[in-house]
């Protein structure tokens, strides 16, 4: 079964811009883009900031929608996203944006309709979390950051 989001554009959204699409057959992310007034920001390097989309979403129950970034802007621009991805969980009705940071070593202009991000509908499984006295042993143990090796 096909999720639906529904899309309800913000007061005072500009209503040309389109709705988050994918752009090929076989895309797992849909393009999101600034709405930015008819204008623009410029991101000094390294500079965050909260980027509008002027769209808000109705997720349904047992899903969520990750907003994730586009990796030509990545490459080309150093356009990031502060928290790696985002999560717009499915009771959330408020304003979407993207926390942007330009990674590059020089400024970063974003225009109105730039395509800012990308997000990919994902199932959610919700887990039960038990206080235990022990949790069982495995081969790996405790080790951690680099202990299986390189290769």
């Amino acid at each position: 079964m096909t999720p639906e989001i529904l899309i309800l554009k913000d007061d005072g959204a500009d209503p040309a811009l389109p709705l988050p699409a994918y752009e090929t057959a076989g895309a797992a992310g849909a393009d999101l883009r600034a709405d930015l007034g008819g204008g623009e920001v410029t991101l000094a390097p390294l500079e965050r900031r909260l980027i509008p989309t002027g769209l808000k979403m109705q997720i349904p129950p047992g899903y969520e929608v990750q907003v994730r970034a586009r990796s030509g802007a990545a490459l080309r621009d150093g356009l990031a996203l502060v928290n790696g991805v985002g999560t717009i969980d499915a009771d959330y009705r408020g304003p979407v944006g993207v926390i942007a940071i330009n990674l590059s070593d020089q400024p970063l202009t974003i225009r109105h309709g730039d395509r800012v991000a990308q997000i990919v509908v994902a199932p959610v499984v919700q887990a039960r979390f038990t206080a235990s006295n022990q949790v069982d042993e495995t081969a790996r143990g405790s080790g951690g950051f680099g202990s299986t090796g390189r290769g």
